[in-house]
């Protein structure tokens, strides 16, 4: 079983900066691939940014890409989410997930935060 603790979350004006901590624990969850997703309300679900269990693959959405960083820290076994150049339309909850594949989509992701809100005020 893996755990994943979002934190990091708040309000910040268009043009700011935040960044997402995801801790994990549980057996074997510093090897796992690990992504970002959001949702806003009344929206479906979209990936963000994803990366690999090595921390040397990653990919993002074609609407984050430039603005947001994704790293991973084995030591603190923690995930993170740099967000520069907000903009409103990056009003969500993010979730961090999980699991041993490396993917961006959703379905494939086995475990899952209880997410944190981001909101981005113009």
């Amino acid at each position: 079983q893996v755990q994943l603790v979002e934190s990091g979350g708040g309000l910040v004006q268009a043009g700011g900066s935040l960044r997402l901590s995801c801790a994990a624990s549980g057996r074997a969850s510093s090897s796992y691939a690990m992504a970002w997703f959001r949702q806003a309300p009344g929206k479906e679900r979209e990936f963000v940014a994803a990366i690999n269990w090595s921390g040397i693959n990653t990919m993002y959405a074609d609407s984050v890409k430039g603005r947001f960083t994704i790293s991973r820290d084995h030591v603190k076994n923690t995930v993170y989410l740099q967000m520069n150049s907000l903009k409103p339309e990056d009003t969500a909850v993010y979730y961090c997930a999980g699991d041993r594949d490396y993917s961006a989509l959703g379905e494939e992701f086995e475990y899952w935060g209880q997410g944190t809100q981001v909101t981005v005020s113009s």
